[in-house]
């Protein structure tokens, strides 16, 4: 019955998209973070992103494993490019803790990828944007 079907909840657990340095190529870089602010680890960790703009327009799908992060740390995802911000940009992230499966969705609306949302961030100590 649907009734008895128990959907847990992810708390303490952020993706977030911080502007950082690359000494590389010169040039300031989006790249979105998981951030695991819970007691416990995180174990076999999957993130799926992509987006999709209204006319019709999407963009790669890229998946991402991990097959542990620790608890209080956080662990670098992707690069996120500017050309894509105007998208509805949606990462899927699904993990274990314990025994039990958790998911959740996080959204990035077009337009909010910006330096004027930068705030401060759990466990990382540099401002960032967290994703609803």
């Amino acid at each position: 019955m649907k009734k008895d079907i128990v959907i847990p909840v992810v708390k303490d657990v952020h993706l977030a998209v911080v502007k950082e340095w690359n000494a590389d190529f010169s040039s300031h870089d989006w790249i979105i973070y998981l951030i695991n602010d819970m007691k416990e680890p995180m174990e076999s960790v999957m993130i799926m992103s992509r987006g999709k703009h209204r006319d019709g327009r999407k963009t790669s799908t890229f998946r991402h494993a991990f097959k542990v992060v620790p608890a209080k740390s956080f662990i670098k995802v992707e690069l996120i490019m500017e050309n894509v911000f105007p998208f509805l940009n949606e990462f899927v992230l699904t993990y274990f803790k314990g025994t039990t499966l958790y998911d959740k969705t996080f959204m990035a609306a077009p337009h909010t990828i910006k330096e004027s949302n930068l705030g401060d961030l759990p466990v990382m100590e540099v401002p960032g944007i967290l994703l609803d």
